[in-house]
């Protein structure tokens, strides 16, 4: 059965977050003689819009190069570099401005709005759906979805049953929406958690909770996982970007250990071993009568440095004069491989991020559309997409929901 192309279509789009108002909105410019209503099953939409950035939104992110910007997602990068073409953060920047808000760039490449406030993401994209003539229903869940000749009659959770021509699903990791997709026909990749921090109840520096280092360099023993970069020490363990791109990275391996592993940091990743040790053997010569405690060679914070000379076995009250080869040799060991003891996970504050999804090789990249049933498109995290911290997961969201808001008429 063939629509009349001069007959107004009905497309729906479920899932009022990110990738939901978005698609509505690109759904209902492209496409202005149709009706476009977006269904969201609680009472406020955008909640993690909302949150995220801690409570500023981090919008996207300042790379500009699809080829680099790929290199940020753990799962989806190569499926992404097509579409990145297409809409990318440039792009994203200049759609929000043109709706009066102006993002901002931080020294870490993170985008947010000037107004430090996500309220502003909210309001921006719930005035221009409505604008652009969304029909937004709130409280309004889904119960099942069936397809037919027609195109498809969602059950909704009141009773009725609404007939839609093109549906768009951006309802995030929802295991509900995923046994819709697996009775029609599509694969889901088993969801894992994505960017979290670790627990470590065994670890001597817990006491040092809100201590940052700049840079180091961690690893998990025994498989080639490693990231560079900043690091937080928290009450319950560690987290910080090299954290969260390690466990977003490591996010299927580290399930599999059921988050039991050793990760070694590299304090002081600028130098190698030997000039490392040349630096300590430089201290005990010119400042012999120093305590090893109070005398770090590198930027280390004051109260780290001594926690990791205690960590070493070397006793506070040791000077640099006393410092036996062996007990030299064990603190450069433990300014380069620190093993901590992984022991579970913890969320990341609020921004859950899970990987797993939609099969990637059953979507069509270039309009979003299901391979395996016609007139069905998808946007955001509910594809086996997810980026590491950054405003990555966002930038997913803002292009797979506006290539498929765009597509929604394409034939072929």
């Amino acid at each position: 059965m063939t629509h009349n192309r001069n007959a107004p279509l009905t497309i729906v789009v479920i899932g009022g977050g990110a990738a939901g108002f978005f698609s509505a909105i690109a759904a209902a410019r492209a496409n202005g003689d149709h009706k476009v209503i977006l269904l969201e099953k609680s009472r406020q939409p955008l909640t993690k819009v909302r949150i995220s950035g801690g409570g500023r939104c981090n919008v996207t992110h300042s790379c500009f190069d699809p080829a680099v910007l790929v290199k940020n997602y753990p799962r989806g990068g190569k499926a992404l570099l097509g579409p990145f073409h297409r809409f990318q953060p440039t792009d994203t920047i200049e759609w929000f401005k043109s709706e009066g808000v102006v993002l901002k760039t931080e020294e870490d490449g993170r985008m947010f709005p000037v107004t430090d406030d996500s309220s502003t993401i909210v309001n921006c994209l719930i005035s221009t759906a409505k604008k652009s003539g969304v029909d937004l229903r709130l409280s309004c869940g889904v119960e099942g979805i069936t397809k037919n000749e027609a195109g498809f009659i969602l059950n909704l959770d009141d009773g009725e049953k609404l007939h839609c021509d093109r549906l768009i699903l951006a309802a995030g990791s929802s295991p509900r929406a995923w046994e819709w997709l697996k009775i029609l026909g599509h694969t889901i990749v088993p969801p894992v958690p994505s960017l979290f921090t670790f627990n470590t109840p065994t670890s001597p520096l817990l006491s040092l909770a809100g201590i940052s280092v700049p840079q180091v360099r961690a690893k998990i023993q025994g498989t080639a996982l490693e990231q560079l970069g900043p690091l937080l020490i928290t009450h319950w363990g560690f987290s910080g970007p090299a954290i969260l791109k390690l466990s977003a990275w490591g996010a299927r391996i580290l399930q599999e250990k059921q988050y039991r592993a050793t990760l070694l940091i590299d304090w002081m990743p600028e130098k190698k071993h030997e000039s490392l040790k040349a630096d300590l053997q430089q201290i005990k010569s010119s400042s012999p009568a120093r305590l090893v405690a109070n005398e770090s060679p590198g930027e280390l914070p004051r109260n780290l440095w001594k926690a990791l000379v205690e960590k070493a076995g070397i006793p506070t009250e040791t000077r640099w004069s006393g410092l036996a080869s062996q007990s030299l040799q064990r603190l450069i060991e433990e300014l380069k491989i620190g093993h901590f003891e992984i022991q579970g996970k913890s969320q990341y504050k609020e921004e859950f991020v899970t990987c797993g999804g939609i099969e990637l090789s059953e979507v069509n990249f270039k309009k979003m559309e299901s391979k395996i049933c016609p007139h069905l498109y998808f946007a955001g995290e509910i594809l086996d997409i997810d980026g590491v911290t950054g405003g990555f997961n966002f930038q997913n969201a803002w292009t797979t929901a506006w290539i498929a808001g765009q597509s929604l008429l394409e034939t072929g």
